[in-house]
């Protein structure tokens, strides 16, 4: 079955662990989403100047503006067809932190014109940012960003590197324990780490064919531009 991120990493998704190509096989075609239920064992801040862009990413659910420890989690990967008509899948992490719980949104289309999975962040799709994605000779995926854009309206424009961050992303299954591993790091190159969080979850598979896409996991608006 063809996915959008199968259609991204071509051969290369064969090399990943079958639990992980099951995973990414989310879309359209198969009819499956998965959802994810953990704890992230650290979630990490850099330097105090980070923390006020944090706090304001978080008013459009882009990345998490609080640390903790043991933190329950739950990610959403949902596919559905965007108002352009474009195969997407949800990428809603929630994190039950103290105080009520945080989410940290994207979705994902294929974009075979910059051959990367394009990640729209946040709740209004303001920022838009190239990723690519590898298999690792223990099978784990690797996802690193490039470009990332802001846009709204008639503004479009790339996000300097002075301000803006790079994203890895690591995830694996460990068979022991039946479970998926993801660390994500975010670092400046001129300030250093910026964010991250690591932990494991469980995965189950829902028909979203029958059930759907439930409510409040699509993004406000739709951005038009690949």
């Amino acid at each position: 079955m063809t996915s959008i991120f199968r259609a991204h990493m071509g051969a290369d998704f064969d090399r990943l662990h079958p639990e992980l190509q099951r995973r990414f096989s989310v879309g359209l075609e198969s009819g499956e989403g998965c959802v994810g239920h953990g704890s992230m064992e650290r979630i990490w801040h850099g330097r105090g100047f980070v923390k006020p862009f944090l706090r304001l990413g978080g008013t459009r659910n882009i990345l998490v503006p609080r640390e903790g420890r043991d933190v329950p989690f739950v990610i959403e990967n949902m596919p559905y067809a965007d108002s352009y008509g474009r195969e997407t899948v949800t990428f809603v992490r929630t994190f039950r932190l103290p105080g009520g719980p945080r989410r940290f949104d994207a979705t994902m289309i294929h974009s075979p014109e910059r051959g990367c999975i394009l990640d729209y962040l946040g709740t209004h799709q303001h920022l838009a940012s190239d990723l690519y994605m590898s298999a690792e000779p223990d099978g784990s995926l690797l996802i690193r960003s490039g470009e990332h854009r802001f846009r709204e309206g008639r503004v479009d424009v790339r996000v300097p590197g002075l301000i803006g961050g790079d994203a890895e992303v690591r995830e694996s299954f460990d068979e022991s324990t039946g479970r998926f591993r993801i660390r994500v790091r975010v670092t400046n190159r001129h300030f250093g780490p910026l964010f991250g969080y690591e932990g494991s979850f469980t995965a189950r598979y829902v028909d979203v064919r029958t059930h759907g896409v439930r409510g409040g996991l699509r993004p406000v608006r739709e951005e038009a531009r690949a």
